[in-house]
């Protein structure tokens, strides 16, 4: 198993600093760290985690531009920890 943490956000994030995500190798997975596209990475991350047995720190980012195309009102980023679990 793998367990995913929130560490850091900034601007808008889906979940907050503490969030987690704890997945198996077949992809099951409990929690959220943010949503859509993001945990699906996360996910994969997870299981390449669970594989070499080494920690990963993802970083997720949307500029204040990018959000206002598409009807945010801002942009936001987050770091997520992704540990092996025994």
């Amino acid at each position: 198993m793998a367990l995913a943490t929130v560490v850091e956000t900034w601007g808008s994030a889906p979940r907050p600093a503490g969030s987690q995500l704890v997945c198996n190798a077949g992809g099951d997975f409990a929690g959220s760290v943010s949503g859509g596209c993001v945990e699906v990475a996360v996910i994969e991350a997870a299981q390449q985690v669970m594989r070499t047995g080494q920690t990963q720190v993802l970083a997720f980012g949307v500029t204040d531009e990018q959000a206002w195309a598409v009807g945010l009102a801002c942009g936001g980023r987050i770091r997520v920890f992704v540990e092996p679990l025994e």
